[in-house]
């Protein structure tokens, strides 16, 4: 059967799908709120990244499987990339970016989110749940899942309630109001339902505690159900940006010159580039030279304007950056990638929290983009480039 005929009979319910190739082989599993509507988006061509019309022309069957709300559709989709690691879950992406719960071994554990690359800090002992794709979303769904069964993050035994103890949050480990063993249960049943066991879970929550076992079947997942709207697609949230990327470099040992490259929807759009010849800052002022270059930029208003702007530097040249942007009143979101701490990324203060996730899911592409800013500017010449230098 035709793909999109298939995937019009998809069910309006919350689950997850996965995309098969000729060999039956996982080529990506997703989760939606709606699975039919979330499906469908997949052949909107005008909707996709190259990634996922890569996958899609070499999926031949797409299936489903429907679950009883968003909560444990992540949980599903989890146990199935771990199961899987389908090529375009992890394509273009360090699986050591992955997102995880991780719930030591001890008296009064509590889960805690790591990156992939942070698990080798924990011990053998410790129980690993993941992969998660979406930092925000996972944070959101923990938040669900400790109002059903309470953890502390406290200091045990301190003798002082907490916060979290008395707004619910927390059993009170803190003040001595509940012991190990029942601690241990809402620990083992956070286990079991990050495990994908709903079935075990019910069971043993209706004899052990029926309350949890009403909330859990009746969970109250809008915020979550938020969440995953505003961050999928990510590729529509990429492919919806105009990036540009700056770099500054000497190219003769004498001339200072600054590059501008652009990504539209997702991909390098080279008639946008632009080469800057650095006229009034000072020689082997790297700051001066960026502010310079971009300011200049910010006067051509026949331009389209940028989304973001990507610098490749580190706190110094965000927060340089930042101000001079505030000085001129140009209300534009500011990234940097910092390679001297291992390409992290770096924000101005004050951003918010979704806007700075959503960036952060797309790493790779403004890795992308720091690499082509920094090809762009040291083999341009002023020769070959003299035309897009001239006028600037």
């Amino acid at each position: 059967m035709n793909l999109l005929l298939k995937a019009k009979k998809f069910p309006l319910t919350p689950g997850i799908y996965m995309f098969l190739d000729a060999k039956k082989r996982v080529l990506y599993v997703g989760r939606a709120v709606s699975l039919k509507k979330r499906i469908l988006n997949y052949f909107q061509k005008n909707l996709l990244d190259q990634r996922i019309k890569e996958m899609v022309s070499l999926a031949r069957d797409v299936k489903y499987e429907k679950s009883g709300n968003l909560l444990d559709a992540i949980v599903l989709e989890a146990n199935l990339i771990k199961k899987y690691w389908p090529k375009y879950n992890i394509k273009d992406r360090d699986d050591r970016s992955f997102v995880y719960f991780v719930i030591p071994k001890g008296d009064f554990p509590r889960p805690i989110m790591a990156r992939g690359k942070e698990l080798e800090r924990f011990p053998k002992t410790a129980k690993i749940f993941g992969p998660y794709q979406a930092l925000h979303l996972i944070r959101a769904a923990l938040k669900i899942i400790r109002r059903i069964f309470p953890y502390s993050t406290c200091k045990v035994g301190s003798g002082k309630p907490c916060f979290d103890y008395q707004i619910g949050l927390c059993p009170g480990a803190c003040v001595g109001a509940i012991s190990k063993e029942d601690y241990k249960k809402n620990i083992d049943s956070i286990v079991l339902l990050l495990r994908g066991d709903k079935k075990g879970l019910m069971k043993k929550l209706k004899k052990e505690n029926p309350d949890q076992a009403r909330a859990l079947e009746h969970i109250q997942d809008v915020v979550l159900i938020n969440d995953e709207n505003f961050q999928f697609p990510i590729s529509n949230f990429q492919k919806a940006q105009r990036i540009e990327g700056y770099d500054v470099s000497h190219l003769t040992g004498k001339e200072t010159y600054g590059s501008m490259v652009v990504f539209t929807n997702g991909e390098a759009d080279k008639n946008q580039y632009r080469l800057f010849k650095i006229k009034s800052a000072p020689a082997n002022d790297d700051l001066r030279a960026l502010e310079e270059m971009i300011l200049r930029r910010f006067n051509h208003s026949e331009w389209p304007r940028p989304n973001f702007i990507l610098i490749d530097g580190g706190r110094p040249q965000i927060s340089f950056i930042s101000k001079t942007l505030r000085n001129k009143n140009i209300n534009i979101i500011l990234v940097g990638i910092s390679k001297f701490k291992g390409d992290e990324l770096v924000f101005p203060l004050g951003i918010k929290k979704t806007t700075r996730e959503l960036i952060e899911n797309m790493k790779n592409v403004l890795l992308k983009v720091r690499e082509e800013a920094h090809r762009f500017a040291l083999k341009s010449s002023r020769r070959k480039m003299g035309v897009l230098i001239s006028n600037f």
